[in-house]
């Protein structure tokens, strides 16, 4: 086995099921994130192959166009199958070995209850990856190198099309950012409504209408003034979230 090398460690992992998950529902956080000088990983799990529009080509094109807008430092995707995101070791193991890669502060990724059934196993199989990341009798490779383990508790669940059930969540204000997320999500032209770019003979979807997109800004607005800002998204924390003092908060 090959000498240990350091790994490309960012600040924050954020993972989707779906490219344009992380767009949709965290673009306004992890732009302002890189904003403020962090380094963010974006980690797909699959290509969105049976999307209605566009093709898995476009799709992959368009997250590269996408990543570059939020100004972000890397783009992983993975190739499960969509559709059929399952929690098998083999997965998990593909996932543990990114996670090892980056050895992310944070961990941003899907709810554990949502409409999408891809969405729901994507956030069982991180959070499975994420605990088996720290054992070290796991062992993994990354082109060729044996991995250190790597363990993080601070994850949290981006909202997507149902609101958070039973759990504490918060709002990260987005009003510096709000534009650059829509930047980004409009870069999924097979996908969105943008005038002049989609391909208006392709089948109508939820996201292709162009209603969609003031969707998204009435909820960024919705959210925002729950806290007293512009635009929020919302979040929720997998575990408890520690405070020295309320100070904290002042």
């Amino acid at each position: 086995m090959k000498k240990k090398i350091k790994s490309e460690e960012v600040d924050v992992l954020a993972i989707g099921a779906h490219p344009d998950d992380v767009e949709l529902s965290a673009g306004g956080a992890v732009a302002k994130l890189t904003l403020e000088g962090k380094k963010v990983a974006i980690l797909d799990l699959t290509k969105g192959e049976l999307g209605t529009r566009g093709t898995k080509e476009k799709r992959l094109k368009e997250s590269k166009n996408a990543m570059e807008i939020l100004g972000v430092h890397q783009r992983v995707n993975l190739g499960f199958k969509d559709g059929g995101v399952a929690v098998t070791e083999e997965n998990e193991l593909k996932i543990i070995t990114q996670i090892r890669r980056f050895r992310p502060k944070i961990v941003l990724m899907n709810p554990p209850y949502e409409r999408h059934p891809d969405h729901e196993t994507t956030h069982n199989l991180v959070r499975s990856a994420m605990f088996k990341s720290g054992l070290k009798k796991i062992e993994t490779t990354f082109e060729g190198i044996q991995q250190e383990n790597w363990r993080i508790r601070k994850m949290f669940c981006y909202m997507q099309a149902y609101h958070f059930q039973n759990v504490p969540w918060f709002c990260i204000d987005i009003s510096e950012t709000f534009q650059t997320k829509m930047k980004a999500i409009k870069a999924y032209i097979s996908q969105v409504y943008v005038p002049g770019l989609s391909n208006p003979d392709e089948p109508v979807t939820r996201l292709s209408r162009p209603e969609f997109l003031e969707e998204l800004e009435s909820r960024a607005v919705y959210f925002g003034t729950l806290v007293g800002v512009k635009y929020a998204e919302p979040f929720c924390s997998v575990e408890p979230l520690g405070l020295n003092s309320f100070s904290d908060l002042l």
